[in-house]
């Protein structure tokens, strides 16, 4: 699984994240708390990361 591509969701408390290989296929869906998003982050390899929010996410 060689994530390129990484697309949050951002939130209050809860993440939605989205990752995808090259060619565009899904390789991961995984929903995360604040507490848990650097230690994912740091583990994963250097990709392409895209964020949305709504107005109430900050």
């Amino acid at each position: 699984m060689q994530i390129t591509t990484v697309g949050i969701d951002l939130a209050k408390d809860v993440f939605q994240i989205h990752g995808v290989d090259a060619q565009g296929k899904v390789v991961l869906r995984k929903q995360l708390k604040r507490v848990q998003m650097a230690s994912f982050f740091v583990n994963l390899p250097p990709c392409l990361i895209g964020m949305e929010a709504c107005g109430s996410a900050h």
